[in-house]
């Protein structure tokens, strides 16, 4: 049976949000984007857990996609490293 999740109405596609989840670890755990690693200490400890972390970041990924679907270019490194930066700070 086929699903369709729709997020203008609050449902969350729960393969996306592993998906994004099993990256941001890989990205941790390679620091790649250079810097990810740091931004997630500090946001592990800012937020007091570190799946409030993962969250945050994330949000990063996901506008980073977005933003590439919806112009049809490439993923903007330098702006997803520009989100996680200021999300961290």
């Amino acid at each position: 049976m086929e699903q369709a999740y729709f997020p203008e109405m609050g449902e969350t596609n729960p393969f996306l949000h592993m998906s994004l989840h099993m990256s941001i670890l890989e990205q941790i755990s390679i620091n790649q984007p250079i810097g990810i690693a740091e931004a997630y200490q500090k946001l592990s400890a800012k937020r007091g857990n570190e799946s409030d972390a993962q969250h945050d970041l994330m949000d990063c990924l996901a506008e980073t996609i977005w933003q590439a679907q919806r112009t049809g270019q490439a993923l903007d490194a330098a702006a997803y490293s520009e989100r996680i930066k200021v999300k961290s700070a």
